[in-house]
């Protein structure tokens, strides 16, 4: 749901994360993407997106790839990663990707 932003941050400049490198990315922190949205990301393993209206769901790192959940589905959705300062990226398995800065 929050992963379709348009591309600010040059993939080449980009480096690959770890599942370790996510965690202490995201790990009680927040996200502001390109269109305004942001997302807040708990310890808990659960996620508030905002664009205009609160959506919460569920977040976790599986192996190298952070993965969300958002109900009512039940499917959960895992994407690389990739860091530039405090650029983060997510990139779809179709090569499509959001990118993010921290708000906080």
């Amino acid at each position: 749901m929050a992963l379709l932003c348009a591309p600010t941050v040059g993939l080449a400049q980009m480096e690959p994360m770890t599942g370790p490198q996510i965690a202490a990315a995201l790990t009680d922190r927040a996200l502001v993407y390109d269109d305004g949205a942001t997302q807040d990301f708990r310890a808990s393993g659960r996620t508030l997106y905002n664009a205009g209206r609160d959506s919460w769901g569920y977040w976790a790192v599986r192996g190298d790839q952070y993965c969300s959940q958002w109900p009512p589905s039940d499917g959960w959705f895992c994407y690389d990663m990739a860091r530039q300062g405090d650029g983060l990226r997510f990139i779809a398995e179709d090569g499509s990707f959001t990118d993010g800065t921290y708000r906080d």
